[in-house]
């Protein structure tokens, strides 16, 4: 096969997924604020790729992310697909920051450069298949809803609960402590703030919820606060993982340097792809810090390349991998990732293996570069 891959067009969706509403300490999404691109070469295949836009967490919202995939598209054009790291280059030069919508066109390179080698991503990642079992998230409510949404969850197979927070540490407490008596000692609890707590609130929830055996707490305090994690991380009971204080693996770097977090959260959607997810998880794996494959609100499209990314990282050891069991109320995935209960697994078709239903495509608005 060629081995150049010269990119002859790039067609770029509106990709809005309907959602049950859910809440977290930032606001509440009422639908999945998501883009899809597809990568045409001279080869006459393409490449997919998909992110979500979550404002309250990156700053980019699905038109941010429209109007500067029409500029990357332009910058493409004409352009040798296979040089992945070039054209990584290429948008970095052009724009800082953006890291949602540079995701799927780093998505979109890597399933071109897989399928060309004939190869699953995993594979042509050098990585193998294991057991991946994700945990589901319970938004915010009160107390009382929490604790039954937790036993439902529990009823239907999880064993492993991502509970949010950060909406007034009081009713924090209350509402951890009614979940772990609601489903006993054998469910894991995991918590995440979303940044919703300051320094001294932390440390009260946190010593408060010692007794509740959780298995971490994300991303306690606004990033502006990260130098005063490592404090925190003295004072707590409970381990740290770093998701909104790392972007990249100078931000992974930085806060395993600093002793600031135990583990932390990669997404896509903040690493800006594959490429640099791949550089944040070599940075944890040298300094012994384990990672969490994480997400936004992606489709099965984003959640297969996420899956694909995990068996070729053997230092990703959690696995938050269930927005695609959120609420949304349309699946406009064709092939990928399936869900055997909690677990997680794919075929072995080349590239990402996953692609958008065309049917669903024919709603969603198009631009054409």
């Amino acid at each position: 096969m060629a081995d150049r891959l010269i990119i002859t067009r790039i067609d770029i969706y509106r990709f809005s997924i309907p959602m049950v509403p859910f809440t977290i300490a930032t606001g509440t999404m009422d639908h999945a604020q998501n883009v899809f691109i597809r990568v045409h070469t001279d080869a006459g295949f393409y490449g997919v790729g998909e992110c979500s836009a979550f404002p309250m967490i990156v700053g980019e919202t699905q038109d941010t992310c429209l109007i500067m995939a029409r500029e990357f598209a332009k910058l493409w054009k004409g352009k040798d697909a296979l040089h992945i790291e070039d054209r990584l280059q290429q948008l970095n030069d052009f724009t800082a920051g953006n890291t949602t919508i540079k995701s799927a066109f780093d998505m979109a390179l890597y399933d071109l450069a897989a399928k060309h080698d004939g190869l699953p991503l995993y594979k042509f990642l050098g990585g193998e298949r294991r057991i991946v079992e994700t945990d589901i998230t319970i938004g915010i409510a009160s107390p009382e809803v929490m604790a039954q949404k937790a036993v439902e969850f529990k009823d239907l197979g999880a064993r492993i609960l991502k509970v949010k927070l950060g909406k007034g540490a009081s009713e924090d407490i209350a509402r951890v402590k009614h979940i772990r008596k609601a489903v006993g000692r054998d469910m894991k609890i995991r918590i995440d703030a979303n940044q919703g707590w300051s320094f001294d609130a932390a440390v009260y929830a946190l010593q408060a919820m010692g007794d509740c055996d959780i298995e971490f707490c994300e991303q306690p305090m606004r990033t502006w606060y990260d130098d005063r994690l490592h404090e925190l991380m003295q004072l707590s009971p409970v381990k740290i993982m770093g998701d909104e204080s790392i972007y990249n693996h100078h931000d992974a770097r930085k806060q395993i340097n600093s002793r600031s977090c135990d583990y932390i959260n990669i997404k896509f959607a903040k690493s800006g792809g594959i490429f640099e997810a791949t550089q944040i998880h070599d940075v944890a794996a040298d300094k012994g810090i384990p990672c969490m494959m994480g997400g936004m609100l992606e489709s099965r499209i984003a959640l297969s390349a996420k899956l694909h990314f995990v068996y070729a990282s053997p230092n990703i050891k959690f696995y938050d991998m269930d927005t695609c069991m959120l609420g949304h109320k349309v699946d406009p995935c064709i092939g990928g990732v399936m869900y055997d209960g909690y677990l997680l697994d794919i075929t072995d078709a080349i590239g990402i293996g996953a692609d958008a239903n065309d049917e669903f495509l024919k709603g969603c608005e198009l631009f054409v570069i």
